[in-house]
């Protein structure tokens, strides 16, 4: 088994959802990120996680990681929610933020803003103030959930 599935096992052991794991450098430091989401919805929204829940995910994945290090040399673990402005880089993160908010950037330049409706095989579509937009998800060069204050 790999590292991510391993690490999905202990996500969905506290009946969460994995959204990403992934390694970035941030002012000289390399932080493995663990992001998660709760599976539990309500009235259309994804409940929120307490720290403590966090917490315990980090417990659980930390011995993990002594045993098989994510990258070479020093890094830091960082647990916590996806957040409710987050990329888009997967089909598997645009599913799991159907009924949201989104921003895309597509090859072309078009922007493309509303609602994420629904994904079909490679196919993204999104109600915009005026029309349903399909987009292939091949033809989008960046995309996010937004959130409107």
């Amino acid at each position: 088994m790999s590292l991510q599935s391993d690490i999905n096992s202990l996500v969905v052991s506290l009946d969460l959802e994995l959204y990403d794991a992934v390694i970035v450098s941030e002012n000289d430091e390399t932080i493995y990120r663990v992001s998660v989401m709760s599976k539990e919805m309500i009235d259309t929204k994804r409940v929120g996680l307490s720290l403590d829940t966090c917490v315990e995910l980090t417990h659980l994945i930390s011995p993990l990681l002594d045993v098989t290090p994510p990258v070479s040399g020093d890094y830091r673990l960082e647990v916590g929610t996806a957040g409710i402005e987050r990329k888009l880089t997967s089909l598997d993160n645009f599913k799991k933020s159907i009924g949201e908010k989104v921003s895309l950037l597509c090859a072309s330049k078009e922007k493309v803003r509303g609602v994420l409706l629904k994904v079909d095989g490679s196919k993204i579509s999104v109600q915009t103030q005026d029309e349903i937009k399909e987009v292939e998800f091949k033809d989008i060069q960046k995309a996010k959930t937004y959130f409107e204050w």
